[in-house]
């Protein structure tokens, strides 16, 4: 599972339906109106963003991420991975068949 904060609706949807589309991701979840409150450049700063909580695998990680960072806008985006240590077997079945851009 692969978290990343974006900037707004329209980047959230933009990113989950390509990840999606190119079989990288099973599903991606799109939670709005985050607070975040981080330090960039020497300044603390607050934003309002999107997470987007990608289920995925790690035979696709790599291409999920180099494809978040073509798309994405910030110069240094969050992409933080998450494994997946269990779970119901026919939802894990379903990712896995679900990430058919791993192997195209």
């Amino acid at each position: 599972m692969v978290l990343c904060t974006v900037p707004d609706q329209s980047v959230a949807e933009s990113i989950a339906t390509a990840l999606v589309g190119d079989g990288l991701a099973a599903c991606v979840n799109i939670v709005a109106g985050i607070g975040s409150v981080y330090r960039w450049q020497g300044k603390i700063e607050q934003a309002t963003e999107q997470l987007l909580i990608i289920k995925t695998t790690g035979a696709a990680y790599a291409r999920l991420e180099e494809r978040i960072v073509r798309l994405h806008p910030y110069e240094l985006p969050e992409i933080i991975a998450v494994p997946i240590e269990t779970g119901l077997a026919q939802y894990l079945s379903w990712i896995d068949q679900s990430t058919t851009g791993v192997n195209s």
